[in-house]
């Protein structure tokens, strides 16, 4: 999932930059050779090196199908998240378009008509088996066209032993902390600061994925990029109060770290958090074995709201897609193979991502051991989330102006309404220039 609206993978990875090619043989049943069909697949590497490359996943999966499907050919070409949407663009351009692709965005492709609706391809039951949020995030006017492959939600992390030499919770560490509003962050922020940490709450709105945290303090605020009619909302009196909390009680009263959140990027806020200097940040579960590699003692809560109350969590998804090239039964049955219960789970579990069904939600829940246990806090955010405006074939512009200017409400004197303003106008005029 990419870090433009996250990839999970891609973040801080040198990720494998060979394409591999993945080939079977077989004959359709009742069909002679001259019949035989070659799906081409384009894949993202959510590997960070090339022990751990996706290349392994898809290479089963393609024998596995074709084992059960003589007569279709499999071909995946597997590419970095740096790589692969620049890559799948240009095969479209050329002509050459996969029929397959799993990658971070579809909206493009389905304003222009180039891909085949869900539920064109798959059976009633794996349609029936998404998860209603990723659903629904797949839908360009109402109509489904992306396919959810993983997702993600946030929690927001902290570092026990800090907070427990700070008088947040016990010295040792013990016990659990639930803070539910913002006050009961700003409260313990003031005690990591007063404790001589140099970062009590980090709030890296830097352009690695400044879209993302902003919108987890909107939804926390009660707003979003978005309104119930899914119009675009930049600019409501929820997120303007959101980003005045943030620039008054955090960035002013010198909560969140040396570094402007305007110029602090994602991975870094992470980095700085594995290192032990920072109290608390917002994260996703790549977060989890970072921190644990190095040694640092840390829990995960849900990400408080502004006054306490319940509020929908931000989630992230990638996506994919099946593009017009005639092999619309053929594609259909390849996904329905990726979506079972069985291969959703052995790539989220590789990659300790969150499935996008209701059957490996269940069989998530049910698993035990392992990294398992930590997922779950991520899991049970995940059926009501909510996720970027993806359907919007503005949002790419949207996410764009985000990352370039969000940074500047939280400056000391910055002005939220006016910032917030001049995204959202940009952004509804490109809504309707659609």
């Amino acid at each position: 999932m990419k870090g433009r609206y996250l990839s999970l993978a891609a973040t801080g990875a040198a990720l494998c930059l060979t394409t591999v090619t993945l080939t079977g043989c077989g004959a359709v049943p009742g069909l002679g050779g001259d019949n035989e069909v070659t799906l081409r697949v384009v894949a993202a590497d959510y590997g960070d090196n090339p022990q751990n490359s996706s290349e392994a996943y898809w290479k089963d999966l393609a024998a596995s199908f074709e084992k059960d499907n003589p007569g279709v050919h499999v071909e995946v070409s597997v590419y970095s998240w740096s790589e692969v949407d620049a890559k799948v663009a240009a095969m479209v351009k050329e002509g050459k378009a996969p029929d397959i692709a799993q990658i971070g965005a579809y909206a493009d492709y389905a304003e222009a008509g180039k891909l085949y609706t869900a539920d064109e391809l798959l059976s009633v039951t794996t349609e029936a088996d998404f998860l209603g949020p990723l659903a629904d995030a797949g839908k360009v006017k109402r109509v489904q066209y992306g396919m959810p492959f993983v997702a993600s939600t946030r929690l927001l992390f902290y570092n026990t032993k800090l907070l427990g030499d700070a008088g947040v919770i016990p010295k040792d560490g013990s016990g659990s902390w639930q803070p539910k509003s913002w006050a009961d962050l700003e409260a313990a922020a003031k005690k990591l600061k007063a404790a001589g940490v140099p970062t009590p709450m980090a709030v890296p709105l830097g352009r690695e994925e400044a879209q993302a945290e902003s919108m987890m303090w909107m939804l926390a605020g009660g707003g979003g990029y978005t309104d119930n009619e899914e119009a675009y909302a930049i600019d409501s009196p929820e997120n303007v109060k959101s980003f005045e909390f943030l620039r008054d009680k955090m960035v002013g009263q010198g909560l969140t770290g040396p570094v402007e959140p305007g110029k602090l990027d994602r991975q870094a806020a992470f980095d700085a958090f594995t290192r032990g200097e920072v109290g608390m940040l917002n994260g996703h579960p790549t977060l989890i074995k970072q921190a644990a590699g190095k040694g640092v003692k840390f829990a995960m809560v849900p990400m408080p709201t502004v006054d306490g109350t319940d509020h929908s969590a931000m989630g992230v998804a990638d996506w994919v897609m099946a593009f017009k090239n005639g092999h619309k039964a053929e594609s259909g049955k390849f996904l329905d193979h990726l979506y079972s219960a069985k291969n959703v789970t052995a790539f989220t579990n590789k990659y300790d991502l969150l499935p996008v069904t209701t059957s490996g939600y269940r069989a998530m829940e049910a698993a035990s051991g392992g990294s398992a246990a930590q997922l779950k806090t991520f899991l049970t955010a995940l059926p009501t989330a909510r996720l970027y405006p993806v359907g919007k074939k503005s949002w790419a512009g949207v996410s764009e102006d985000v990352k370039q200017n969000i940074g500047k409400v939280v400056q000391p004197g910055g002005q939220p309404a006016k910032v917030l303003e001049d995204i959202a106008s940009t952004a509804r005029k490109a809504d309707n220039e659609r």
